[in-house]
């Protein structure tokens, strides 16, 4: 009889995405496994899980409100909530291991599973680890990280350095510049900048090209443009009439994204980091400020460090990021650069690692 795993957390996709990727290999592994999801409810995974397959249960929870603190006082009657349907989830489904991936179903499950003696596994795709996924670090089985260096936050003898998983459709795509072009209409002829803000959109990166968006035609560029959903329309609107521009709010087929674009604009959430080391774009990052213990700086800065990004500040994408992007457009030998460096820290099969890991452990 096959084992029964529960994959927790969600939020945004650059936690739905990795986990339904190490899914589909622990599928791909043991064919008789059973796993269930688990998220929050009105999140991302609640649409995106199903659609890859896979049941999913949703939680009464949210997590802390940076901007709005009267948002946070229904927290801890939210957490309470949480922890009494987790405990039903739990004592129902009867899982022999449970992986976390981050967000905000993550804590409540795994803080559940560890008391009952389950065996908990953890997903820390960024450079700087998250308070809840130190706090269950502690009982963790395994620890899987993105990057070298996580000693500072996890006990060294349960790490295990396996990247992030990548979906299957951008690691292994083969899909030609001229295709991916044609694609979305554009011209062969002109570099193409592809900006993605993340699966929510990115109103600094947003507000800079809508302010800006002549620009582009002037100096022969065209934009592939993902806004996210909030004000999608007036993006949508700037837009219109322009045949270098492409604008929509989301984006289904990444692969053939990456595969049109010769520069890429983009957060840099983790699996935003992943993909583009594996596409093996030049990038440039707008880190989101307000992101948990300054991550998306830390995730960026990894890059840069090494010449393998370029980073522009939140707070200065309006009168820098277009600017930075025509001059990286106008030096080849830059944006080679920039390409080779970035490549060269590509890891393509994380899931497929991760999943063997797993099942050896709870096979023992």
């Amino acid at each position: 009889m096959g084992k029964k795993i529960i994959i927790a957390g969600g939020g945004t996709g650059g936690h739905i995405f990795p986990a339904i990727a190490i899914a589909n290999a622990l599928k791909n592994e043991q064919g008789d496994i059973d796993i269930l999801f688990v998220g929050a409810k009105g999140r991302m995974e609640m649409e995106k899980v199903p659609q890859a397959g896979y049941p999913i249960e949703g939680l009464d929870i949210a997590g802390l409100n940076r901007q709005s603190l009267v948002k946070n006082l229904l927290l801890p009657y939210k957490l309470i909530i949480s922890f009494w349907q987790v405990r039903r989830i739990i004592n129902f489904f009867k899982p022999d291991a449970v992986i976390g991936v981050g967000g905000y179903a993550s804590f409540p499950v795994l803080r559940y599973a560890q008391g009952k003696g389950i065996a908990t596994f953890i997903h820390e795709s960024n450079s700087f680890a998250g308070k809840s996924n130190i706090l269950l670090g502690k009982k963790a089985i395994k620890i899987f990280v993105a990057s070298d260096g996580m000693e500072k936050f996890f006990p060294k003898e349960k790490i295990l350095v396996t990247g992030n998983p990548v979906r299957r459709s951008i690691a292994d795509a083969k899909i030609s510049r001229a295709e991916a072009i044609h694609f979305f209409g554009l011209s062969e002829t002109k570099k193409t900048v592809l900006a993605i803000g993340g699966s929510l959109g990115a109103r600094s990166i947003n507000e800079a090209l809508a302010a800006q968006i002549d620009v582009f035609a002037e100096h022969n560029l065209q934009l592939i443009w993902q806004t996210g959903k909030s004000m999608a329309e007036q993006y949508r609107q700037k837009g219109e009439g322009r045949k270098n521009i492409r604008v929509s709010d989301f984006i289904g087929e990444m692969e053939m994204a990456y595969a049109a674009a010769d520069i890429v604009i983009s957060r840099s959430g983790a699996m935003s980091v992943t993909e583009l080391c594996v596409a093996g774009k030049p990038a440039v990052f707008v880190p989101f400020p307000l992101a948990a213990e300054g991550h998306q700086a830390a995730n960026a800065m990894a890059l840069v460090n090494k010449q393998a990004a370029i980073l522009v500040k939140d707070s200065e994408a309006k009168e820098k990021l277009v600017k930075t992007v025509v001059e990286l457009a106008g030096n080849e030998a830059w944006r080679q650069n920039l390409q080779t460096n970035i490549k060269a820290l590509a890891i393509n099969n994380a899931d497929e690692v991760i999943a063997r890991e797993i099942l050896k452990l709870i096979s023992e």
